[in-house]
């Protein structure tokens, strides 16, 4: 094969098919695709101040922090989904169906085990900016150009998190037989993270 990741791209564009969105940033999870998502948002003027439920997983207070945000917290009996306002980013690891995508958001799944559409590991951006697009497949890949050789490449501040080719094909191959309609999960038992001595 030529390009082993040109199983990434096929995979990119069934995820849009599916969901519904014009663009799909793979990542190597989505406590990764929330940062990359929250990271762009905040570099680009947003309120630094991300505020969200305060059960939820403890990775996603983790990702704004370190996208340049500081993390506040709410009551909310959430299911599936829920946005960490006032960002357009949504955590969406609880959920994934056909035709989910809603217009100017980034919704961020989730491709753990655990999930609807499962595997060992992956995330998702799902959205519809194309300023915001090229920065974060550069962003997710070492700040480096896609298909373009170090020696002839510029560089931005980048993270390690590219999606595997070989978990993308078996992603992609699950895909074919994923139903239109899927239920969101129901929620693990989370702690209240608001009260972690990290968040304060």
């Amino acid at each position: 094969m030529s390009d082993p990741f040109q199983v990434v791209r096929d995979f990119e564009k069934a995820l849009c098919e599916y969901a519904g969105s014009r663009f799909a940033v793979t990542t190597n999870s989505c406590t990764m695709a929330l940062l990359l998502a929250v990271a762009w948002y905040v570099r680009n003027g947003g309120d630094q101040e991300i505020n969200i439920p305060k059960r939820t997983y403890v990775s996603v207070p983790m990702s704004i922090l370190h996208a340049g945000g500081r993390a506040t917290f709410r009551d909310e009996d959430w299911l599936g989904s829920y946005r960490l306002t006032p960002s357009p980013v949504w955590d969406c690891a609880r959920t994934f169906t056909a035709g989910m995508y809603e217009p100017d958001t980034f919704q961020c799944v989730s491709f753990h085990h655990s999930k609807i559409l499962g595997d060992t590991q992956g995330g998702a951006i799902l959205h519809d900016n194309e300023d915001a697009d090229g920065w974060l497949r550069k962003a997710r890949f070492d700040g480096r150009t896609e298909g373009v050789f170090p020696k002839d490449d510029t560089f931005m501040l980048g993270w390690h998190c590219y999606i595997s080719p070989d978990v993308a094909a078996r992603l992609l191959w699950k895909m074919d037989k994923l139903p239109e309609h899927n239920d969101p999960l129901p929620n693990d038992d989370y702690p209240d993270i608001s009260k972690s001595v990290i968040f304060k």
